[in-house]
């Protein structure tokens, strides 16, 4: 039933309330509602958070949202995580209603003693309502006297009772009339890594992983060794290191380099291809080595600041022990064959769907079992493959019974797929998503992407935007040169506070297995993959400093580690992207940063640069000082400002403001 105010549209509501919205401890997020009443008095309207602890928090006002006619607004930051709430508050606001009225009457003199009267009487209202040492009593009584001083001039009591003092305390000591609630409203607070963090995926077979050159035969490499490289992501300012399953791989049907159907020996397999007959997801593949070394391997990464996600790909190969023990959790063909994944024209012959609708109960406590076991071994981070392939209602279950006692566990879910099913997994429960970025590289798709990203499915979708996968190779980076490397990390690291690369990125590996295709020659899914390290830094030939200075920038600036504070500019160049993200620091202080894109690779570009200074909290004529922090160079900037980037030698301009002049 609607209440005495009307309180309707609120957000964020995810699920019409079924599900939290998203939320980060110390991230601030808008609480929207359509608030309006009949005739014409004012009224008012706050949000209260109520926290984990069942505690209310102070209420915060709300104002007016843009030009939309009773649209109200305002930003709430949860201090804990946990489950929240909030609820919307509404009021008549008598003292608005008279501060409006009296505006227009005393000046053209009508009903003037009957309005100074009527103010007077709220004035008594909220001074009776207030403790004595309250330091809005003596504004308020000087208001109060004001209003019965018959002898000042009208226009002088007037200006007394409108001052920008008596108005402030009157905005914070409001009388409420009419109070309506609605709410509460779900929101979930996560730790901040769910919010921002920085990736680094490599695969442990190939870190460390040796070649005989007399016989050509390749040693995996193993935990061990894999440790050795964990040094070299940290220094580059990565948080967490992303590995491919590390389980044992299928014999059966295994695929050979290149997605060959022919394997000789010696040929590794898909980790993707899961169980043979050493174990399954609860085994490690015995090249990498024990679960003591995988421990050891967690602890060095965790010294280095460095959390370990592990993947949860739910499916097996032929040679799995659940096609043995538990043969009904697959699909059975009508010749008795159990089927194998497809995604036309791709063909995984390794590999065996799981059938969810079989026997949901024991998968779903397998499944469980299995994640609980790696927690238990120091994985909080999971990256899910294909998690659009199963259930939605079991990932809801999973998600629910891990938060229930570790709420720190988060979930990255790997869906490329319809835009339903990957707002469906984030919306119940998925810490972070994998996004469609990788194929956004025109100016206008990117810009048109990142304002739906930011403002319009932020409630119940966190992005992370890599920039390739051992899946992906898109045609921008096959073709577009060490300069589309650049671009699109300047971009991924600025845009998102959580981006991703995988390891051969900074050694600007580009050749697709053939033209059209975006999968790697020699992809590292099927075969290991050796890469010179010590050689490509000595030579010059790697993109690392870039990406630690990339990452650097991140955690120096706060604006950069939010999501819903992007803000889009103009260009008068097809193929120049502005934004700009700002943050309070407290105290008064703002951190903001403009960022500005050269998306083509091939060309220098240059244009002017238009800047909404309301967004950037500056006057229209303010004049400012940026710091471009790749570069180290600073310039006066003002609304309108030449720019040329040359990808060639510097494709982004990354500016801190530091000063208005």
């Amino acid at each position: 039933m609607v209440g005495r105010i009307p309180i309707m549209n609120v957000t964020p509501l995810v699920d019409l309330g079924r599900q939290p919205a998203k939320a980060t401890v110390g991230e601030p997020f808008p609480v929207r509602a359509t608030v309006f009443r009949e005739g014409h008095d004012k009224l008012g309207a706050e949000v209260v958070l109520i926290g984990p602890d069942g505690k209310r928090r102070p209420p915060v006002r709300m104002s007016k949202h843009g030009d939309v006619p009773d649209r109200y607004e305002t930003w709430v930051t949860p201090d804990a995580g946990g489950a929240w709430t909030f609820e919307v508050v509404a009021w008549s606001d008598p003292i608005a209603t008279w501060q409006h009225a009296a505006g227009l009457k005393i000046p053209a003199g009508v009903d003037v003693e009957l309005m100074f009267t009527e103010g007077r009487l709220l004035i008594e209202r909220v001074l009776g309502a207030l403790p004595a040492r309250d330091p809005a009593v003596p504004v308020l009584k000087g208001a109060l006297e004001a209003a019965t001083d018959a002898e000042r001039p009208e226009a002088a009591r007037l200006a007394v009772l409108q001052s920008p003092e008596v108005s402030a305390a009157l905005h914070a000591h409001p009388i409420r009339e009419l109070l309506t609630v609605e709410g509460p409203f779900p929101v979930y607070a996560d730790r901040p890594l769910a919010l921002f963090s920085s990736w680094y995926e490599f695969f442990p077979r190939s870190e460390g992983a040796t070649k005989d050159p007399k016989t050509g035969k390749v040693t995996s490499g193993s935990f061990q060794t894999a440790a050795k490289r964990l040094d070299a992501v940290a220094a580059m300012g990565f948080d967490v290191v992303y590995l491919p399953p590390i389980h044992p791989i299928g014999e059966v049907n295994r695929k050979g380099p290149n997605n060959t159907l022919d394997p000789g020996p010696d040929d590794t397999g898909s980790p993707w291809a899961i169980g043979s007959k050493h174990g399954g997801h609860d085994a490690i593949h015995p090249d990498l080595g024990t679960f003591e070394d995988f421990d050891a391997f967690v602890a060095r990464a965790r010294s280095l600041g460095l959390e370990v996600a592990l993947d949860l790909a739910l499916q097996a190969a032929p040679d799995h022990p659940w096609v043995k023990t538990h043969p009904e959790w697959f699909t059975t063909r009508a010749d008795g064959t159990i089927a194998y994944a497809e995604n036309p024209p791709k063909k995984y012959q390794d590999i065996y769907p799981i059938n969810f609708d079989n026997d949901p109960t024991g998968i779903a406590q397998e499944v469980l079992r299995i994640v609980r076991l790696w927690m238990s071994h120091g994985v909080r981070v999971f990256r899910v493959d294909n998690p659009h392939t199963k259930p939605v209602v079991f990932w809801e279950w999973l998600l629910k019974e891990i938060r229930r006692t570790d709420p720190d566990v988060l979930f990255l879910a790997e869906a490329f797929t319809r835009p339903a099913m990957m707002h469906g997994l984030g919306a119940i429960g998925f810490h972070q998503s994998y996004t469609y970025f990788t194929w956004r590289t025109a100016k206008w798709e990117i810009e048109e992407y990142l304002r739906e990203l930011s403002h319009e499915t932020d409630h119940m979708v966190r992005p992370n935007f890599f920039v390739n996968t051992p899946d992906i190779l898109h045609a921008y980076l096959q073709y577009g040169g060490p300069a589309a490397f650049k671009v699109r990390a300047a971009l991924a690291a600025t845009s998102s506070p959580s981006w991703g690369v995988y390891a051969g990125y900074e050694l600007f590996e580009h050749v697709a297995v053939r033209p059209g295709s975006e999968e790697y020659l020699d992809s590292e899914k099927y075969q290991i993959r050796i890469r010179d390290w010590d050689a490509a830094d000595r030579e010059g030939r790697t993109l690392a400093p870039y990406l630690t200075r990339l990452n650097e920038i991140r955690r120096q600036h706060p604006a950069l580690q939010l999501l819903r504070n992007l803000a889009i500019h103009w260009s008068d160049d097809e193929n120049i992207l502005v934004f700009s993200k700002s943050a309070s620091q407290g105290d008064g202080r703002s951190d903001t940063v403009i960022v500005v894109i050269n998306t083509d690779p091939h060309a220098a570009r240059e244009t002017t640069v238009h800047l909404d200074m309301a967004a950037l909290g500056l006057d229209e004529h303010d004049t400012f000082v940026v710091h471009d922090e790749i570069t180290g160079e600073d310039w006066n900037w003002s609304a309108h400002n030449y720019v040329r980037l040359d990808p060639f030698h510097e494709p982004a301009h990354v500016l801190t403001v530091r000063r208005t002049r």
